[in-house]
């Protein structure tokens, strides 16, 4: 019996690869491991065509994304404005939870809060632009008065009071086209409306699931200092947007009570309007301030009979919203959210090519998001503060 063991034993060794060596072999295996060196490493060495192949394929799938987000604007357009909406509304959604709101009830406040903002100012503007639009033809005769004998000094553009009375420049065929103009708008009302409620749909439906969200994107990871490099990237992200459109509503509301008020001492019709206008441009850097500012000299050189008197109300708005970029905005934001204003402006131009005006709003949160991950995932270290011993 213990012989048949101990061949069972030794087959079994046999079978899983064990082998019986003496000392002195492994001795001798043990020299010779140390007297060969080692195999030399082999390193592929790609050539130019290689390169240009692989940078090749990232610009096939780069140009394909973008085709892509640009063929799906209605749909993207809604769901990302809520995303960033509601990643905005994240501070206000850790107040509430912990107060003890269910989450449920957290994101119906919260969204029926935006919709009902939304509403107010759609019912506040809808006065100002029904007037707008009845004094329309009034306007455009108005503007065509006043703006002829500065357009009859340039000689090149051939322009005289006959060009806006006949052809299809003229007041009257601009009036006759009125009825295509409204089915233009009445046509592109039906997606808008859609955007609107895949938007508050999809704004309810983040805000309910934010939380298991954040966790599901956190346990994606397997490291545990990767997980925690989510949780710090999400937290930074959510705070950025959070303070950011926070304090920049307050200052860019501000300056809209201060258009009002310049709107209405400088002699423009409906003031509110433009103060209106003025809040909602702030938000779009460079471009909504230039827009802005060009509005309000032309609509000042009409109701006024002097330049220089309606130019005043323009170069007022643009003294103010200067100061509130330059010194207040700064004074108040510190330079922890400081973002190129070339990167910036690439942004804007890029976007609004992309989704319109949209896309123009959307520019400086979504640059926002970018600067927030690159400085917690790309940029080094900062130093840490040295503790007192």
């Amino acid at each position: 019996m213990g012989i048949a063991n101990g061949i069972r034993k030794q087959a079994n060794k046999i079978r899983l690869g064990e082998r019986h060596t003496s000392a002195w072999a492994r001795t001798l295996q043990e020299e010779a491991a140390e007297e060969l060196p080692p195999a030399p490493m082999r390193r592929v060495e790609k050539d130019g065509l290689d390169v240009s192949m692989a940078w090749a394929i990232i610009g096939i799938f780069g140009i394909l994304g973008l085709a892509a987000v640009y063929m799906m604007s209605l749909i993207l357009i809604p769901i990302t404005l809520a995303v960033v909406v509601g990643m905005i509304l994240g501070m206000a959604a850790e107040k509430l939870s912990k107060m003890g709101v269910p989450r449920l009830a957290n994101a119906a406040i919260l969204s029926s809060a935006v919709a009902l903002v939304i509403v107010l100012l759609i019912n506040s503007l809808a006065g100002p632009l029904a007037m707008l639009a009845n004094e329309a033809p009034d306007f455009i005769e108005r503007t065509t008065q006043r703006i002829m004998p500065y357009l009859e000094r340039i000689e090149w553009l051939h322009i005289t009071p006959a060009t806006f009375q006949s052809g299809p420049m003229s007041i009257d065929a601009l009036l006759e086209n009125t009825g295509n103009v409204l089915h233009v708008v009445t046509t592109n009302l039906t997606p808008a409306l859609v955007q609107g409620l895949i938007f508050f749909a999809a704004l309810l439906l983040f805000l309910a699931s934010r939380v298991s969200l954040r966790k599901t994107i956190i346990m994606t990871f397997r490291e545990r200092a990767q997980r925690l490099a989510a949780i710090r990237v999400i937290n930074a992200v959510e705070q950025a947007l959070g303070f950011y459109f926070a304090t920049a509503s307050l200052i860019y509301v501000a300056l809209g009570v201060v258009m009002t008020v310049i709107a209405y001492a400088g002699g423009l019709s409906m003031p509110v309007l433009w103060g209106f206008f003025a809040f909602l441009s702030s938000f779009i850097p460079y471009l909504g301030i230039t827009m802005m500012t060009l509005a309000v000299a032309i609509a000042g050189v009409i109701a006024h009979d002097g330049v220089i008197i309606g130019l005043m109300p323009a170069a007022a708005f643009f003294t103010v919203h200067l100061v509130m970029e330059n010194l207040i905005f700064p004074a108040v934001m510190g330079r922890r959210l400081e973002i190129n204003p070339f990167v910036i402006f690439l942004a804007i131009i890029f976007w609004t090519w992309m989704w319109g005006a949209v896309g123009a709003m959307l520019a400086l949160p979504l640059s926002l998001i970018a600067m927030t991950i690159m400085e917690e995932l790309v940029i080094e270290e900062r130093p840490q503060p040295q503790l007192p011993k």
